[in-house]
């Protein structure tokens, strides 16, 4: 089977990549390399069941093209940046909603009809329900991103019904790992390695979040797509844990073996669209036989350690920020 994976280069999409060549998969990887890295891919390029293709999801004709002889699509390239949607409010309509339309298109002319998607549990709002179920209401979208991994998950329902598509979606929270390059831990070491003495945090400090490991995420993903037989399957994918923004502070503070004075932006919230709190029940995909095995605290650290031995991926994200 030929696989297309879309944000190859990516955090999450290099870490699959390596997964499927691993199980003996031949696999192509489209990225336009605007967040991916190209020494996240260095060994797949080895590979010589790995093809790579520099492409955008916007460019219709390069979709089409890759998509010669794929069978299943694995579709991760997005916009994720949550905290900075509001800056450029267009970014996320283009590269999460109308990439997924042109991706869909590129699918149902070249014959695939196998797709897994990574949507977020952005989608979810400030719920109700913890840990929050996939039948739990869509409350009021509180992020552009939340609500365009929406509106993306809403037009690949449509798609299977119409066009005989089989799919998963998959509703993670927050990945860490090697290779991460966007998120808390991130902006927290690199803010440390400028200034050990002091950490500003937006909000107070007590939002509560979940999070899970790459190579948990990636092993959860494999696990649905093999041993679910819907047409369309929902899936969360996170742990039982949950820690505070303070609490992750400590463990990252602990392992760079620094001090430093905190300060608060203060509230509930650190931006526009920062969830409260973010706890999924992830039963259902619990129920296929999966189950995370790295802890919180433990990816923290494991992400901290990569980024310590990986300056450049630091300097190469502080330069290339919008």
């Amino acid at each position: 089977m030929s696989v297309l994976v879309t944000g190859s280069a990516g955090f999450i999409g290099s870490h699959l990549v390596d997964r499927l060549l691993a199980g003996g998969f031949s696999v192509v990887g489209y990225d336009n390399f605007s967040t991916g890295q190209p020494e996240f891919i260095a060994e797949a390029m080895r590979n010589p069941r790995f093809r790579q293709v520099r492409g955008d999801l916007l460019d219709e004709d390069g979709l089409r093209a890759a998509m010669a002889d794929i069978d299943t699509v694995f579709h991760l390239a997005a916009n994720a940046d949550v905290r900075f949607g509001l800056d450029h409010p267009r970014r996320d309509l283009e590269q999460n909603v109308l990439g997924t339309h042109n991706l869909l298109e590129a699918m149902r002319a070249g014959g695939a009809r196998r797709l897994a998607f990574v949507s977020s549990a952005s989608v979810y709002g400030e719920p109700g329900i913890f840990p929050t179920p996939e039948d739990a209401p869509l409350p009021l979208q509180t992020s552009l991103y939340g609500a365009s991994k929406l509106a993306a998950e809403g037009m690949i329902e449509a798609y299977g019904e119409g066009f005989g598509f089989r799919s998963w979606i998959f509703r993670t929270v927050s990945v860490l790992g090697e290779r991460y390059s966007h998120g808390h831990v991130f902006d927290f070491f690199r803010s440390l390695s400028a200034d050990p003495a002091k950490l500003h945090v937006l909000g107070d400090g007590n939002q509560v979040k979940s999070y899970i490991h790459v190579r948990d995420c990636v092993e959860g993903m494999l696990t649905a797509v093999n041993r679910s037989r819907d047409k369309v399957s929902v899936f969360n994918v996170g742990t039982d844990e949950e820690c505070r923004v303070i609490d992750s502070i400590g463990w990252i503070t602990d392992k760079l073996g620094v001090k430093p004075r905190l300060t608060f932006a203060g509230g509930p919230r650190g931006w526009a669209g920062d969830s409260p709190r973010i706890l999924l029940d992830c039963s259902r995909l619990r129920a296929l036989g999966w189950r995370p095995e790295t802890t919180i605290r433990r990816g923290v650290g494991s992400t901290v350690e990569y980024l310590r031995r990986n300056p450049w991926l630091v300097e190469r994200r502080a330069a290339a920020r919008p």
